[in-house]
């Protein structure tokens, strides 16, 4: 298990230098950075951050690659103004910083981010992706959102909601197989519930040798024996939106 000290062993990773090709809006009471594809399209993506905030130039790296396949990108900040966490942060405080900060009460800023994306942006077809605390948030919006198509969870805090696996839409979950936050043993019985209760097209993918964060939070140029990894995870991830969107 993790070490309780750490409680979530993210590291930042390699922080990427990275400015963005979107723009920040606000819509209603909430803050958000959107990237839009060069032609109009009617589908689009809601991306929900991990612990370190909207602003993480990695996750907005990750908004600009949907939107260059295609996809409006939005990635609000769903910590709504709340300080994201830092890594000079005191690791023992961490808990209590997560108590404010619920992935399974997102479901208000969902809703008006659903429709800022219809009136707005013309949006159709809704699909949302989330990494670490936002793969958890993927997880229950799969749960109980009848507005969205489909869910990508990647590294998500499976004990968050690891009770509950009966899916309303097609959800693909990506796991690190050296993830210190993940072990490999809830993977496994998530495998199971979801076998047992879920009615709809899901899959559970483990990569090899891999770390928590990998797909967003390495750099390929830098992590070169883990870029075969880090490529399949992007791919695996446009490839299910491509199918369910």
């Amino acid at each position: 298990m993790a070490n309780e000290l750490r409680p979530c062993p993210c590291d930042i990773g390699d922080r990427f230098d990275y400015g963005g090709r979107g723009q920040e809006v606000q819509v209603e009471h909430i803050k958000a950075y959107v990237c839009k594809p060069p032609a109009g399209t009617d589908k689009a993506v809601i991306v929900i951050h991990d612990i370190f905030g909207w602003q993480l130039p990695n996750t907005r790296y990750m908004a600009d690659m949907l939107a260059a396949n295609g996809y409006i990108a939005i990635c609000p900040d769903f910590f709504v103004g709340q300080e994201a966490w830092k890594p000079s942060n005191d690791w023992a405080t961490f808990n209590e910083w997560l108590k404010t900060r619920n992935a399974g009460k997102i479901d208000k800023e969902v809703d008006v981010i659903l429709k800022y994306l219809s009136e707005q942006c013309g949006a159709k077809k809704i699909g949302v992706i989330g990494f670490c605390w936002g793969g958890a948030a993927v997880q229950h919006l799969m749960l109980k959102n009848p507005h969205l198509k489909t869910g990508v969870s990647l590294y998500g805090v499976i004990r968050f909601f690891e009770d509950r696996s009966s899916l309303l839409h097609p959800t693909f979950f990506i796991f690190a197989e050296k993830d210190d936050h993940i072990p490999l043993e809830q993977v496994t019985l998530l495998e199971q519930k979801l076998k047992q209760n879920c009615k709809v097209d899901y899959k559970v993918k483990i990569y090899p040798g891999q770390t928590h964060g990998f797909v967003h939070r390495k750099r390929e140029d830098i992590n070169p024996q883990d870029k075969p990894y880090i490529e399949e995870g992007r791919k695996d991830m446009i490839n299910w939106l491509n199918k369910y969107l």
